[in-house]
Parts: structure tokens; sequence; C-alpha cells
């Protein structure tokens, strides 16, 4: 595993990020109702691993009664609405996590994102674990 220091930003800079993260161990989409929406595309990077650099008090927070409880803080800039990570906490996670907007990322390159391997989660049958049958709209 090799960990990479990575710097994220919402769209217009309000709220900006670090994280050390190893994407080629893995991103992934998932087609439940919020992440299918906003066409949300992840890395899990534990706690220990963020840091909010900036804009704190520019975040929204969005919790629903979904699958998941409401147990997902879904983060997102009042000022031009993007959403550049999410904050919850599952032991089946390693505890407090922040799943990491991969579009967010400033340092990425389009090589790089092209060649990230992805894992389909299908969260609206609530079964994170598999695939749904249908993956091109992710």
């Amino acid at each position: 595993m090799t960990k990479r220091t990575y710097h994220g930003s919402c769209h217009c800079g309000a709220v900006r990020f670090e994280c050390e993260a190893d994407l080629a161990a893995g991103t992934s989409r998932c087609n439940c109702s919020i992440c299918g929406k906003g066409r949300f595309w992840k890395a899990i990077v534990r706690a220990p691993d963020f840091r909010l650099l900036q804009g704190e008090e520019a975040l929204s927070d969005y919790q629903f009664d979904g699958a998941a409880g409401g147990t997902i803080h879904h983060l997102f800039c009042r000022r031009c609405g993007v959403k550049p990570f999410g904050r919850g906490h599952m032991e089946a996670l390693g505890g407090t996590f922040y799943g990491v907007n991969i579009a967010c990322l400033d340092d990425v390159t389009p090589e790089e994102l092209a060649g990230l391997p992805v894992q389909y989660e299908d969260g609206r049958a609530d079964h994170w674990e598999r695939a749904p049958a249908e993956t091109r709209h992710l």
C-alpha cells in the first residue's frame, strides 16, 4: 500500500482539505439515491488521514433516514453546492471515516483517474458488498 497526500477543494475554493490515501487500492461508486443522483465517486479515508484545512463554516450537513440510518453526514459547500466529502462512523470500516469525492481532488491527473480501480456498490438494494446488475450509469 502506497499512500500519497492529496489536496482537494469544492468548486469555489471555500472548502479545502488534504488526505493521505492509496487510490490504487480502490475507489467506489454506489447507486443509492444520494450517490446516484450526485454521481458521487469516492475513496474511503480513515479519520487520522483526513484534514480539513479551510471552510468548516462553509459546510452544510445533510442526513436522511436511508438504509444507513442517518449515520452518514453528507457535507456540501453552502456557496457552490459541491460535496467534497462525507463523514460517517461504521465499525466495519474501522470507525470514523471520510468518503472523499474523487472529482474534488485537485492534484490527480486525468490519466490517473482513468486508471483507478472502481468497485460498484448496490446501495439502492442495501447490498453495498456487491455490484448492481447495471453499472454503466454510475
